[in-house]
């Protein structure tokens, strides 16, 4: 028996879903999209049906194998131990797989967090923007100490792995958020060469089927 698609309960502008969509579409794996929307009706992810599957009312969750799997990091792991090449997260160099788990921990434990929707929604309109810069600036001031010591042509050395999936993201809030990233030129240049991947066009925020239309 053909096993089933997976489903990928998503939001375009998630940078957790984002960092799924990246890892299944480097691995080249096809899968049915189904948006989640975090702000229409209440917000989707709350709806009973949604909490039913994901307890934590958040994105992504994706289905897969007859198992229903949350958090984009355990969901890349996962990916890695049963979905083979490229692995995201090295193998055979523990140094290296360290290495790649702080900086992917660093952004999506550390930064990240700091200035999502909800804890956005909690400091209030007014305050959302000077927040979210902050905290993100803050997080890249010692993220681009770390690259610096780290990064060849991405995060950890010339293999694009799960710091990189994290990363971009973090860029994409960066900008929404304006800040000033002349004064990170590692980070600046690996996603650039990051940006450069059709995987990371694919898995972009502007071609996911519940983005916009542009006005």
């Amino acid at each position: 028996m053909a096993a089933e698609t997976p489903i990928l309960h998503s939001y375009y502008r998630s940078s957790c879903s984002w960092r799924v969509r990246f890892a299944l579409a480097l691995k080249g794996i096809e899968y049915e999209y189904k948006p989640v929307h975090l702000v229409q009706d209440g917000g989707q992810q709350f709806a009973d049906s949604y909490k039913a599957l994901n307890p934590q009312c958040v994105v992504p969750t994706l289905e897969i194998d007859g198992l229903v799997l949350t958090e984009s990091l355990a969901i890349i792991e996962y990916l890695d131990e049963t979905r083979g090449p490229p692995y995201l997260v090295p193998h055979g160099d523990p140094a290296k797989r360290a290495r790649v788990r702080s900086i992917s921990n660093n952004i999506a434990a550390g930064i990240q967090p700091i200035q999502n929707l909800r804890v956005l929604k909690y400091v209030g309109d007014e305050k959302k923007f000077e927040w979210g810069k902050h905290w993100i600036t803050k997080g890249f001031d010692s993220l681009e100490l770390v690259l610096q010591k780290t990064a060849g042509k991405y995060c950890v050395g010339d293999e694009v792995t799960m710091a990189d999936l994290c990363l971009v993201p973090q860029l994409y809030n960066a900008n929404r958020f304006k800040v000033e990233m002349s004064v990170y030129p590692t980070i600046t240049r690996v996603c650039s060469a990051l940006e450069t991947l059709e995987a990371y066009h694919k898995s972009h925020p502007d071609n996911q089927p519940d983005t916009p239309p542009k006005t």
